[in-house]
Protein backbone atom coordinates (compact mmCIF):
# COMPACT_ATOMS: atom_id res chain seq x y z
CA UNK A 1 0.00 0.00 0.00
CA UNK A 2 1.60 3.44 -0.98
CA UNK A 3 1.34 5.64 2.00
CA UNK A 4 2.41 8.97 0.37
CA UNK A 5 -0.35 11.77 -0.20
CA UNK A 6 -0.77 12.84 -3.55
CA UNK A 7 0.37 15.96 -4.40
CA UNK A 8 -1.74 18.23 -6.37
CA UNK A 9 -0.86 20.03 -9.81
CA UNK A 10 0.82 23.39 -9.02
CA UNK A 11 0.99 25.74 -11.69
CA UNK A 12 4.24 27.64 -12.55
CA UNK A 13 4.87 30.61 -11.24
CA UNK A 14 7.51 33.31 -12.00
CA UNK A 15 10.39 33.76 -9.44
CA UNK A 16 8.81 37.00 -8.65
CA UNK A 17 5.45 35.98 -7.68
CA UNK A 18 6.66 32.83 -5.57
CA UNK A 19 9.12 35.78 -3.51
CA UNK A 20 5.77 37.53 -3.42
CA UNK A 21 3.85 34.64 -2.07
CA UNK A 22 6.15 34.13 0.61
CA UNK A 23 6.47 37.68 1.78
CA UNK A 24 2.60 37.54 1.62
CA UNK A 25 3.16 34.24 4.26
CA UNK A 26 6.00 35.80 6.36
CA UNK A 27 3.52 38.58 7.07
CA UNK A 28 0.57 36.67 7.84
CA UNK A 29 3.17 34.60 10.54
CA UNK A 30 4.44 37.53 12.04
CA UNK A 31 1.02 38.46 13.24
CA UNK A 32 0.75 35.12 14.57
CA UNK A 33 3.75 35.27 16.20
CA UNK A 34 3.38 38.56 17.60
CA UNK A 35 -0.28 37.65 18.96
CA UNK A 36 1.21 34.93 21.16
CA UNK A 37 4.36 36.81 22.55
CA UNK A 38 6.64 35.05 20.84
CA UNK A 39 9.22 38.21 20.47
CA UNK A 40 11.81 36.21 19.10
CA UNK A 41 9.94 34.39 16.46
CA UNK A 42 8.83 37.22 15.36
CA UNK A 43 12.11 39.19 14.86
CA UNK A 44 13.35 36.48 12.39
CA UNK A 45 10.26 36.19 10.76
CA UNK A 46 10.28 39.99 10.28
CA UNK A 47 14.04 39.95 9.14
CA UNK A 48 12.69 37.41 6.79
CA UNK A 49 10.17 39.62 5.30
CA UNK A 50 12.37 42.61 4.93
CA UNK A 51 14.69 40.17 2.94
CA UNK A 52 12.12 39.30 1.00
CA UNK A 53 10.99 42.94 0.48
CA UNK A 54 14.52 43.54 -0.59
CA UNK A 55 14.86 40.62 -3.40
CA UNK A 56 11.78 42.06 -4.97
CA UNK A 57 12.51 45.62 -4.74
CA UNK A 58 15.74 44.59 -6.34
CA UNK A 59 18.35 45.60 -3.62
CA UNK A 60 19.46 42.47 -2.90
CA UNK A 61 20.09 39.71 -5.28
CA UNK A 62 18.21 36.16 -5.04
CA UNK A 63 21.24 34.25 -4.33
CA UNK A 64 24.75 34.87 -2.28
CA UNK A 65 25.95 31.62 -3.63
CA UNK A 66 28.23 33.13 -6.95
CA UNK A 67 28.76 36.32 -4.72
CA UNK A 68 30.28 34.60 -2.12
CA UNK A 69 34.30 35.81 -1.12
CA UNK A 70 36.78 33.18 -1.45
CA UNK A 71 39.83 32.75 0.73
CA UNK A 72 42.89 32.59 -1.38
CA UNK A 73 45.58 29.42 -0.14
CA UNK A 74 43.71 27.93 2.61
CA UNK A 75 43.42 24.38 2.15
CA UNK A 76 39.83 22.99 2.88
CA UNK A 77 41.51 19.30 3.72
CA UNK A 78 41.66 18.53 7.48
CA UNK A 79 45.16 18.75 8.64
CA UNK A 80 45.56 15.38 9.99
CA UNK A 81 47.24 14.44 13.28
CA UNK A 82 49.22 17.50 15.14
CA UNK A 83 52.79 16.50 16.29
CA UNK A 84 54.21 17.98 20.34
Amino acid sequence: MNLKPAKPAQPQHGVEENIAYVRQMLGELRAVAHNEGADMLRYFIEMAYVEAGDILSGFRPLSIRENRDRTPGVPLNPAGKVKL
